[in-house]
């Protein structure tokens, strides 16, 4: 039985882009490793998404501590708002939100840049110059942003506690030193780990796919465009699909 069209070309898209993550896997052990792009690349990823990811996280705390106030005060549970806000944003509000931001920004850049070098022959023109453009273009930016992604997500999750706290403060008067010790007690170990280390694994997705999709992109500057929209759309899809997998693995572990 022949597949459907759209069958065909998802399977084939997988095909490609699971051909060039062992690729990345293969070039990134042959020395000799590009330090300086790679920093280049920390710092470029990093700065560019500081104010957007601090905006998002601000605001996520802030709306959700005003949103959750209602329900939890009917149940005279409002001294809980700070241990419930805190226990969903760290676990999984926070960070499946700022890897999407991160999709949208950072992968929709890399795919957009490497599809203009692409287009225009930049590419070729280091494998004639001798330089190995997969490893210079490709390795600094995906390993960049697996380190960045987290760092991100850690700094946007301390904004929207303190975006929380404004919020809290908003219809009280709650001291940052009791609403710090109310966040701390409420959150173990478990809460934070698996939270902190699927990042990763976002950060890798966003990167590897941004890659793909400008590495491999045509139709001239059009496919330019192309190459920047499916990077956001791909990649937004593998921070779900890596999201669901690490909920399932950590319940299989008892963590949850």
């Amino acid at each position: 039985m022949k597949l459907p069209l759209g069958t065909q070309r998802t399977l084939a898209e997988i095909g490609d882009i699971s051909r060039f993550t062992w690729r990345f896997f293969q070039e990134w052990g042959k020395p000799r490793f590009e330090v300086q792009e790679f920093f280049r690349q920390c710092y470029m990823i990093g700065n560019r998404s500081l104010g957007l990811v601090a905006i998002t996280g601000f605001i996520l705390g802030l709306v959700m501590t005003i949103q959750s106030r209602p329900t939890m005060a009917q149940f005279g549970a409002e001294d809980w708002i700070p241990a419930m806000v805190a226990i969903s944003i760290i676990r999984e509000i926070g960070p499946v939100v700022i890897a999407l931001i991160c999709a949208g920004k950072i992968g929709s850049g890399i795919g957009a840049e490497l599809g203009s070098m692409k287009v225009t022959e930049q590419i070729d023109a280091m494998e004639v110059s001798g330089t190995n453009p997969f490893k210079y273009l490709v390795v600094t930016r995906v390993w960049a942003t697996t380190l960045m992604v987290p760092i991100l997500v850690i700094f946007a999750d301390f904004i929207s506690l303190y975006g929380s706290y404004l919020a809290v403060n908003m219809r009280g008067v709650t001291s940052l030193a009791l609403f710090t010790q109310q966040v701390v007690d409420s959150l173990v170990f478990s809460d934070v780990l698996p939270a902190f280390i699927k990042t990763f694994f976002f950060g890798f997705a966003i990167g590897i796919i941004g890659c793909y999709k400008g590495y491999t992109s045509s139709k001239g500057t059009e496919g330019v465009g192309l190459a920047a929209n499916s990077a956001v759309v791909v990649a937004s899809l593998m921070v779900f699909i890596i999201d669901l997998l690490a909920v399932q693995i950590t319940d299989l572990l008892g963590l949850t």
